[in-house]
């Protein structure tokens, strides 16, 4: 093993902590406290990956050694040449694999493993903003089916000529917040829209939120302060929604920690035809919108700290912008455009997301010095 390898020092600093973390998640007093034990499992798993990269860039250091140990002191020729080939291999590996612990070593984001609570909102632009807003809430649903994860509506308010003027929406899955939370902020379109009789092009806009789903530790909530109202669901769904009083609303009045000021939040939620399942998921998006809240000031001190050129927290920020007549898409945070704008609302935004996230790595890996 090669001395006065930093990549090995850093691994070899992280093997103690790694043996530690899974002696402490089979210890019951740590399986009792809920808060401590989800986060030593996910820490445990992260650092699982990274041992697993240390064992396979260790195996490509020995094979690079093995190899030029035999071109130097071995006389036959077919071994020389297995050795020449096995070097070649190992030592283009040596780089990617250096590359994979870096990305490995950041400190990562603890929310990107949280499901998400999204909202999209039609900006300037009247009904044509509208439409924009469905056309972006068909393009997250087709993205979700191709990922496998589970999006349900939580709310909704519709456009008059179609597509909606809000909608709030919950994704669960596999790391959800840490792929789509690059989403949040203004999406602008320009194109001629349906509701335009004289074919001129027009700009308008929606914003996306993408929230980290709120644990239910990391928020205290007094349940017993909820006013709850329940009212009928009206909308599709045949008869049963003018019979059953299935729709529910929720009042509850929460002491900003931030401002030290008191304010009413007012969440309704009429996804299920069942009450016990609306209040739970009406429950869960006040949990989120605390969280939210809560976390505003954490969220601000780091993008202060490190102005991330993808993910600063501001969801004002114009992001994207969706040019219909040339066909093609546009993310202004990195200057990343695909011509393949059809494909793109079709839910083909995995090349775009995996281009934000190496950019924000690659940000984040000179914060670290790595």
């Amino acid at each position: 093993m090669p001395e006065n390898n930093s990549i090995l020092e850093k691994l070899d600093g992280l093997e103690s902590r790694y043996e530690e973390v899974a002696t402490l998640i089979t210890d019951p007093n740590v399986i009792g406290d809920q808060e401590r034990y989800v986060k030593l499992t996910r820490e445990y798993k992260d650092l699982g990956d990274i041992m697993d990269a240390r064992k396979r860039y260790i195996a490509c250091l020995n094979s690079i050694r093995e190899a030029k140990d035999i071109l130097a002191n071995e006389t036959d020729p077919e071994m020389k040449e297995m050795a020449r080939e096995e070097l070649a291999e190992n030592e283009s590996l040596q780089p990617k694999l250096e590359e994979e612990i870096k990305i490995a070593l950041v400190p990562k984001d603890p929310e990107d493993a949280k499901n998400v609570q999204m909202e999209i909102r039609a900006g300037t632009g009247g009904d044509e903003a509208a439409l924009f807003a469905g056309d972006l809430f068909q393009m997250y649903k087709r993205f979700c089916d191709t990922k496998g994860w589970s999006l349900s509506i939580t709310s909704v308010s519709e456009g008059a000529v179609g597509g909606f003027k809000e909608i709030d929406f919950a994704v669960s899955g596999d790391g959800v917040y840490g792929i789509l939370k690059y989403e949040s902020g203004v999406h602008r379109v320009q194109r001629v829209p349906v509701t335009e009789s004289n074919g001129r092009m027009q700009t308008s806009a929606a914003t996306v939120a993408v929230l980290p789903e709120a644990d239910k530790f990391e928020v205290s909530i007094n349940e017993g302060e909820i006013k709850w109202d329940t009212f009928r669901s009206s909308g599709a769904g045949g008869q049963n929604v003018n019979k059953v009083e299935s729709g529910v609303r929720l009042r509850y009045m929460w002491k900003n920690p931030n401002t030290g000021e008191t304010e009413e939040i007012l969440i309704e939620c009429t996804e299920t035809r069942d009450q016990p399942k609306n209040k739970e998921r009406a429950l869960s998006r006040l949990r989120t919108f605390i969280y939210d809240k809560e976390h505003q000031k954490y969220v601000d001190d780091i993008a202060n700290r490190r102005k991330t050129l993808v993910s600063s927290g501001d969801r004002s920020a114009k992001i994207r912008t969706y040019n219909f007549p040339q066909g093609r898409v546009t993310d202004h945070r990195i200057g990343y455009t695909t011509h393949d704008l059809q494909g793109f609302l079709g839910g083909n935004i995995q090349d775009m997301i995996d281009a934000l996230t190496v950019a924000e790595n690659a940000e984040r890996m000179k914060e670290s010095e790595l």
